[in-house]
């Protein structure tokens, strides 16, 4: 989510096969070759990005929830985030949890991961309800975080940048350090935005997996129930459309603890640097632009109809099957589960298996096509009164747009005339019959 890409565990062919491939120093490779394709056009394309999308969220919030002399620059609310953040850090330490490998690297290693996420969730709605009861539900944290969101916005955002160049300029303390395939350009610029090191860490503390899944994932939670908190101040009630809002959101982020050891295999861990785009992604764009919805019925309460509730509902459900069972059945394929077995693919000449029936006969990635249709019933939340809260679906799908160009100019190269057979096979990209 995440990020610039998103959050939840996104599975692509090529990161199927990704456990299949040979490792690079098996057969002769350079560890860490020079990177010749620069992704987002890029320089120009990264500082653009850089500049654009930090504006974008204050837009945003300008056109959206402005608070009457709330702060750009909020040392409150600097505090706030910085005790956020570094209090989810010592929870990583603290609360208990699996160790698990991760896949093979380049080098042949394997890295070791705890897998604490949902455990460490779990303490922070303790937290929270417990503070409910003891202060009679004024929850003056919750007061905090919807008074001071444009300040948690910038604090956010500087957080982003910070970590950026600390991890840039960590990748170059170790020389056996394996870098991202796409983040060593040279171009100091590029690199520091691509993310130049595969996998920074500190100790067992992966800095990428964590914000993943937490600050920002666990920081998106937190400001829905702020703004469910605020219309109750503001009108008495709570609407069914700000309810709804909550639970479809609150399931996707408990469904991405729940299955933390997923992120493991997908394409953010496995072959992205981590560097400003997945920073900021992680830490500000989640929890600042997914909230949208709940932000604007904080103010503007929306009263559904049960025909309503049930269309949306509907088509929440009808998503979030496509996208699991989907993601579930390639899972099943790839760990050799015998209840899969029926399923047809091509084997390429390197060996790998391409799916063409079951879900992936249906589209070459049909768990997008489930994820898109679930965003569309978290904005239709809102009812049609403004276009701001649709944001995240138009927003979803030119990510999704641009993972599959990413993901087919990959593998074309990989597979050659194997790739173009499987297209001949499996014709749709995402929407089946429609793209």
């Amino acid at each position: 989510m995440s990020a610039v890409e998103t959050s939840e565990p996104l599975l692509d062919q090529s990161e199927v096969l990704a456990a299949q491939e040979t490792p690079a120093f098996a057969v002769g490779r350079e560890l860490n070759p020079k990177t010749t394709n620069e992704d987002f056009s890029g320089v120009p394309g990264a500082l653009g990005i850089t500049i654009g999308l930090p504006t974008l969220i204050y837009v945003l919030y300008y056109a959206l929830d402005a608070v009457p002399g709330a702060k750009v620059i909020d040392l409150c609310a600097l505090e706030g985030y910085l005790l956020w953040f570094f209090g989810l850090v010592g929870l990583f330490y603290i609360v208990p949890g699996r160790i698990l490998d991760g896949t093979t690297l380049r080098d042949g290693s394997h890295l070791k991961y705890k897998m604490n996420a949902l455990n460490c969730f779990l303490v922070v709605l303790a937290i929270l309800i417990a503070r409910g009861f003891i202060t009679h539900g004024e929850l003056p944290e919750l007061v905090f975080v919807a008074d001071h969101l444009l300040g948690l916005i910038t604090a956010s955002i500087g957080s982003a940048f910070v970590l950026a160049f600390f991890v840039y300029f960590k990748s170059f303390g170790n020389p056996k350090t394996i870098l991202a395939y796409g983040g060593n350009t040279g171009k100091p610029i590029f690199d520091w935005f691509i993310g130049r090191e595969l996998n920074p860490r500190i100790g067992m503390f992966d800095i990428k997996l964590f914000c993943e899944l937490r600050p920002g994932m666990f920081l998106w939670a937190i400001i829905n129930v702020a703004e469910a908190h605020l219309q109750y101040r503001k009108f008495g009630y709570i609407s069914d459309s700000m309810i709804l809002s909550n639970i479809f959101q609150f399931i996707y982020i408990i469904d991405s603890s729940i299955l933390e050891a997923k992120n493991l295999t997908m394409i953010d861990v496995t072959t992205d640097g981590f560097g400003f785009m997945l920073a900021f992604g992680d830490l500000a764009l989640v929890p600042f632009t997914y909230t949208l919805q709940t932000r604007f019925l904080a103010t503007h309460p929306v009263n559904l109809t049960w025909l309503g509730i049930a269309g949306i509902v509907t088509l929440k459900a009808i998503g979030y099957y496509i996208f699991r069972s989907s993601n579930s059945q390639k899972n099943a394929f790839r760990s050799g589960d015998r209840s899969v077995a029926h399923l047809k693919y091509i084997e390429t000449k390197s060996g790998s298996k391409l799916l063409i029936s079951g879900w992936w006969g249906i589209s070459r990635h049909i768990n997008y096509f489930g994820d898109w249709l679930m965003s569309i019933a978290w904005c239709a939340v809102t009812g049609f009164n403004t276009p701001i809260t649709y944001y995240y679906s138009l927003y979803f799908a030119i990510l999704l747009i641009h993972r599959e160009s990413r993901d087919e100019a990959k593998c074309s190269e990989k597979y050659g005339d194997d790739w173009k057979e499987y297209k001949r096979i499996v014709r749709w990209k995402i929407i089946p019959y429609l793209y």
